[in-house]
């Protein structure tokens, strides 16, 4: 469960941190920009994934300690 935790973290944050390389550099890169309903709001769908990230880290963390 750990593992899975952590790799959907990574997923997540990759994914995060490609859409706010797009939205400041417009490069061509993560799935953030190609979803229609997220029209204009790609930044902060792009901080929630990093965010969402951090927060699986950290409960994979805990489950480790646990």
């Amino acid at each position: 469960m750990k593992q899975v935790l952590e790799f959907l973290g990574v997923i997540a944050f990759l994914q995060g941190a490609a859409g706010l390389v797009h939205e400041f550099t417009d490069w061509d890169i993560g799935l953030v920009q190609r979803v229609g309903f997220l029209d204009d709001y790609e930044i902060y769908a792009s901080v929630a994934l990093v965010v969402l990230s951090l927060a699986l880290f950290a409960v994979a963390e805990s489950l480790r300690s646990g």
